[in-house]
């Protein structure tokens, strides 16, 4: 992997990273927004302590442990990624509530353009100030967008230490299970 320097990272801040989407994707998986690892590289959870990989890869999702390098194979296995807010930040807390409002009402534009069966969002924090649902919870959502499902899955940042890889995997497993009985 690419050693980039505090000033290279910073330099990516704001940047816009693009989507791995199509229309009629099994589950579109959508994070909180691009860190600036990810915005320096232009490859999603591309933050060496990201599990999104290692957990896509034990909960079935993919064949084989892709790197961030490899995200346009994602297309092949019907899964895409996105994100609630589009601009790189440090943290996630840099956001602010109005940006995950927005970001919700142009997540919800995208979903009904590219009609994925899944919408998996990583993060419930995310999930709940994009979609105004401040009880929601890890799992399936009662919520559809048009008829695109929503499930929302724990966040795979590193600094999630309330859930491990194995833990994680058994969640996004659950909706592999759920999107392959559509």
């Amino acid at each position: 992997m690419t050693r980039f320097t505090p000033e290279q990272l910073e330099a990516a801040r704001d940047r816009l990273v693009p989507d791995v989407v199509a229309d009629g994707l099994h589950v579109l998986f959508c994070g909180i927004n691009p860190g600036l690892m990810t915005a320096a590289t232009g490859h999603h959870f591309a933050r060496p302590g990201n599990r999104f990989w290692p957990v896509l890869h034990l909960s079935g999702f993919t064949p084989r442990l892709l790197k961030p390098s490899e995200q346009g194979e994602l297309l092949s296995y019907g899964l895409g990624i996105t994100n609630v807010v589009a601009r790189a930040t440090a943290r996630a807390d840099e956001l602010s509530a109005q940006e995950y409002r927005e970001g919700g009402r142009l997540l919800a534009t995208k979903v009904t353009r590219l009609r994925p069966r899944w919408l998996a969002v990583v993060g419930v924090t995310a999930y709940r100030a994009a979609f105004d649902d401040p009880k929601a919870q890890i799992g399936p959502q009662e919520r559809t967008i048009g008829d695109t499902r929503l499930w929302v899955l724990p966040n795979p940042s590193g600094l999630n230490a309330h859930w491990t890889a194995t833990t994680m995997a058994q969640e996004y497993g659950r909706l592999r299970v759920a999107a392959a009985g559509d």
